[in-house]
């Protein structure tokens, strides 16, 4: 199987529908993430060559090794969308996506649902696999619920199958984003796999990072929610990682990072309901946050944003 490319960190920036832009995916790699993701693809759109899906496979350069993720259950779909994006040059590392616990994912047979069917994971990840040169990771949750979780089964699977990566979110389907991750089932993945394990789940701060690795022993840490309106995290722990320390975020260091977004936005032609989102999410804690961002959610345009946000005294 073919090896990941090397990163620049053990940091990965999860792949989250409606949030992972590519404007936020550059910042989040300027600040320090080793890897990126873009939100997920629908293989079966894509093999239809659907415009819509074709819009969202918006990468940039500065994020090599790029990094696609399809969801789906169809095979033939998937094999066909995996050479797509290879013929075409689209990225370096396709995703396979078999964790996301999503109603409307799961009822087409998809994400998480898989978890059901290591069969059917098999199946999609050698016939995969064998369609493309470029490596295969693979998304993975524990299982559907508590009383039922097979990830050691199914993670063995995945690498035999020919996978480059695991990443282990460290929930049930169940549990979707609630409750505590298990983080000791990354541990047990990682203990009796031979290919690297990302560790995924409740990592929101430095000192979140250092636990996870330190208790599981994973190759690398993906973040996802804690890193919403909040890119600086990466350069956090990569100052830690270098120095042993690292500085608290500003509140001015906040709105220099939404305006470095807001750049990047613009560059990319990034879609505004992206960036009306972003910018709520990036004035989180401000103070009278909860009526800034009331302001947020009823603007039209990027000059309305940047009118509410300068007026606003920090």
């Amino acid at each position: 199987m073919p090896q990941l490319p090397k990163l620049s960190s053990d940091t990965i920036l999860a792949p989250m529908a409606g949030v992972t832009d590519v404007a936020f995916r550059v910042l989040c790699r300027r600040s320090g993430a080793g890897l990126t993701c873009t939100e997920m693809i629908s293989a079966n759109a894509l093999a239809r060559s659907n415009q819509a899906t074709l819009k969202l496979i918006n990468l940039a350069e500065e994020e090599k090794p790029r990094v696609i993720q399809l969801f789906g259950q169809n095979t033939d779909c998937l094999i066909k969308s995996a050479q797509f994006i290879e013929q075409n040059n689209l990225c370096e590392i396709i995703d396979l996506n078999f964790g996301c616990p999503a109603e409307k994912i799961i009822r087409q047979g998809a994400g998480s649902a898989l978890l059901e069917r290591p069969n059917k994971i098999k199946e999609i990840i050698e016939a995969v696999t064998k369609a493309v040169k470029i490596p295969v990771t693979c998304k993975l949750r524990l299982g559907i619920r508590t009383s039922n979780i097979n990830i050691l089964k199914v993670a063995k699977i995945c690498e035999e199958a020919g996978a480059s990566m695991l990443t282990i979110h460290a929930r049930t389907q169940n549990q979707g984003y609630t409750g505590t991750a298990d983080w000791s089932w990354i541990k047990k993945v990682k203990e009796a796999a031979k290919i690297p394990v990302c560790g995924n789940g409740d990592v929101r701060t430095v000192e979140d990072y250092v636990r996870m690795k330190k208790e599981t022993g994973c190759d690398y840490v993906m973040i996802g929610r804690g890193a919403i309106g909040n890119p600086y995290l990466f350069k956090q722990i990569s100052d830690y990682n270098k120095t042993g320390k690292y500085s608290e975020r500003t509140k001015s260091q906040q709105m220099e990072d939404f305006f470095a977004y807001l750049k990047l936005a613009k560059r990319y032609k990034v879609d505004f309901q992206y960036i009306r989102f972003q910018a709520m999410a990036f004035t989180k804690g401000l103070p009278d946050s909860a009526q800034l961002r009331l302001k947020l959610s009823k603007v039209k345009n990027i000059k309305e944003i940047e009118r509410v946000i300068v007026q606003k005294d920090l």
